[in-house]
This record gives structure tokens, C-alpha cells and sequence, in this order.
């Protein structure tokens, strides 16, 4: 397995690295303090090609594959991973769930537009009674002719506030349990869809996270996505792209935090010498440089997994549940660390390890909790 990047996969870094340095990193520390979603990058994200990065060109994107991708959103959270993880819903859970279970009038009319920038979409499984437990959705859809009737909430939504399109999972036949599950493609302005509370988070302040409500919403039934019944298989499907993408997000968050440890080990002097010479922060440096290579080796070996599933069509749950749990419990674990190396400037917010630190606990929560990646991992082992 060669994880040596080409040279597609460095233009791309250079071209995330110059927009990352540029764009979001004068902003990043305004959009956490103000909670603010910073469409004005999200735009121009989409500009540069970065929302449909790995659609293919017949849909408008770029045509990248994952690896690509991969360090992209890697480059971006180094400097705000609110702004990755917009990237990275967008990309992995509504572009793929259209490129591989939508049918061409659906790719024609909502692919291009998300490839291409100009709608941005969410991901909708999530409930206040439905978390880890995907299969105990209580939201409902009733056929009635043409079209379905959908009745339910929807909870901790990333990108839900300013989501064009979204894709949102509901039981069609309740009896039949997982199975009973089907997906919806439901627009912004739909009469009986309406977004609701707007969470106030911990970290990524800069992302939209909220709440959706269906009343009574009338969806036609040519906005199905795949078979009736077919939801949950998509639901976990995407979900596995979806963790490669966290597992970016979560290694460049700590790169960027051993990065301003590493800076500052350099330049802060304590006893007359800068306190990189102290074998005690020589040694935090040197394990945080450890575990954020072997989270990239991780992540890269999922991302490699997932592009050779295209022609094989072999499963990548595994690795992309070990690059999701190792590469996420690092970024918390390394964070942790660069605060301790700032010692007392490092718990103010003047510092950027400060919002790593928050911004870092997310990757261990979102798209599957680290108990449900140990679940996957053992369940694959034990097979």
C-alpha cells in the first residue's frame, strides 16, 4: 500500500494551505467567539472546487478521490475546524449520498448545484431519542399518492440553519424496524419544514448545528433517495465516508495545536532558557508528534481503503472506524497537551490552543461516538 502522496494530492494540499492561511485563519478565532457561520468561505469553498471535491466532473465536481480530500479538510481544520467540518458534511454525507444512490434526474438537479457551490446541504438521521441508536427514529413518512408526508424533529444538525438541501431519514414502515427506514431530499422552503433551536456548543462555534422540525411536510415521491426501505444501508454507507472525513478534521486540528506548542516551546522563556531545552516538554513534543503520524497513517490507509472499494466494492467500515477513533481521541489527547505546554496562557483565549482544545472533543462524539467505533472494530473482528 503506497501512502506517498502524487501530485494531484500536493496541488490540492497547496491549494487548501493557501486558502486555509489566507481566508479562514484571520477569521477563525471571530466565527468561535461570535459563534457566526462564515458563509463568506463557504463560498468561496466553493469557488475553488472544495464542496464537491470528489463528485465527478459529469456532476460538476472536481473529480478528486479521497486521499485527495483527505488533506484538504486536513489543511483547513489546522486553522478552523468549524470550517472543516462544514466541508466535510457536505462533501461525505449529501454529495456521495446523490453521486452513489441517486438516480439522474436527482444528480442532474441537486448534485451539480451542490458540487459546484451553489446550495449547500445537511445530513438529517439524528434525533432527541435516536443518537448511536440510528434504527429508533421516530420521525415518519406516509405515502399518500405522489408524494410522502413527513412528521418528526431532527437534532444536532450540522449545517441545518443554512442547508438548501437536505437529506433526511425517516420511517416508512415502522413495523419492519432499520428496515422500515427510507430517505428523503427535502429543499429550504418546503411548507412544513422549518429549522428550529440553534445550539449553543462547546466547540466548532462556527458551524451551524440545530434543530429541524417536518410538519406535516409534503415531499414528492420522485425525492426519495433510493428504494423505500433502503434508508438505513444508505444512512451507514455514507456514515463511512463520513468518519474518514472526521478523522481529517480531527488530525488537522492537532497538527494545528502541536504546531503552536511546538512554536511556543521555542520562543517562551522560563530560568533563562526557552523552555523547549526542558526535557519535560522535549518529551510532550515528541509523543504528539508520534500519534499525529500515526493518525495520518490511519487516516490515509482509510481513505486508500474507501477509493479501492469503488472498484472492488469491499467494505472500508473497519478502517475507516479505526482512523475515526484513533485520529480523534489524539486530537483531544494532543490538544490537551498544547495547552499544558502554554501552561497558564494556554487556557486563554488570546492563544488558538484554547479553541483547538474545545474544538477537538467534537471528533470523539459526531458521526459515531468512540464506543460505537470500538463496536464496529470489534464487531469486524469478531466476524
Amino acid at each position: 500500500m503506497d501512502l506517498k502522496l502524487n501530485e494531484e494530492h500536493e496541488m490540492i494540499r497547496r491549494m487548501a494551505h493557501e486558502f486555509a492561511q489566507k481566508e479562514v485563519a484571520p477569521i477563525a478565532a471571530e466565527i468561535d467567539e461570535k459563534a457566526r457561520f462564515p458563509l463568506e468561505n463557504v463560498r468561496k469553498m466553493g469557488e475553488l472546487g472544495f464542496l464537491g471535491l470528489t463528485v465527478s466532473e459529469e456532476y460538476g465536481g472536481a473529480g478528486a478521490d479521497t486521499v485527495a480530500y483527505v488533506v484538504a479538510i486536513e489543511e483547513i481544520a489546522k486553522v478552523c475546524a468549524s470550517t472543516a467540518v462544514i466541508m466535510s458534511v457536505q462533501n461525505s454525507l449529501v454529495c456521495q449520498g446523490f453521486e452513489h444512490f441517486g438516480d439522474e434526474a436527482q444528480k442532474r438537479t441537486f448534485l451539480t448545484r451542490l458540487a459546484s457551490g451553489q446550495a449547500l446541504g445537511a445530513f438529517a438521521l439524528t434525533e432527541p431519542e435516536a443518537g448511536c441508536d440510528a434504527a429508533a427514529l421516530r420521525t415518519t413518512a406516509r405515502r399518500e399518492g405522489d408524494r410522502y408526508i413527513l412528521n418528526g424533529s431532527k437534532h444536532f444538525i450540522t449545517n441545518g440553519a443554512y442547508a438548501d438541501v437536505v437529506l433526511v431519514f425517516a420511517m416508512t414502515d415502522p413495523a419492519a424496524g432499520s428496515r422500515g427506514i427510507s430517505a428523503f431530499i427535502v429543499e429550504k422552503g418546503t411548507p412544513g419544514f422549518a429549522v428550529g433551536r440553534e445550539e449553543n456548543k462547546m466547540g466548532i462555534r462556527g458551524s451551524s448545528t440545530c434543530e429541524l422540525v417536518f410538519q406535516d411536510c409534503a415531499v414528492p415521491a420522485a425525492q426519495r433517495l433510493g428504494s423505500e426501505g433502503q434508508g438505513y444501508k444508505i444512512a451507514l454507507t455514507l456514515l463511512d465516508g463520513g468518519r474518514i472525513g472526521i478523522a481529517a478534521q480531527a488530525l488537522g486540528i492537532a497538527e494545528g495545536a502541536f504546531e503552536a506548542a511546538l512554536s511556543y516551546a521555542k520562543t517562551r522563556r522560563q530560568f533563562g532558557q526557552p523552555i523547549g531545552n526542558f526535557q519535560a516538554i522535549q518529551w510532550m513534543l515528541a509523543d504528539m508528534s508520534t500519534r499525529i503520524e500515526a493518525a495520518r497513517l490511519l487516516t490515509y490507509r482509510a481513505a486508500l481503503a474507501k477509493d479501492a472499494a469503488k472498484v472492488s466494492g469491499a467494505r472500508y467500515s473497519l478502517e475507516a472506524a479505526q482512523a475515526k477513533l484513533f485520529a480523534s481521541e489524539t486530537a483531544v489527547w494532543v490538544a490537551d497537551r498544547a495547552v499544558q505546554v502554554h501552561g497558564g496562557y494556554g487556557y486563554m483565549k488570546d492563544y488558538p490552543v484554547e479553541r483547538f482544545y474545545r474544538d477537538a472533543k467534537i471528533t470523539e462524539i459526531y458521526e459515531g461516538t468512540s464506543e460505537v467505533q470500538r463496536m464496529v472494530i470489534s464487531g469486524a473482528l469478531l466476524r
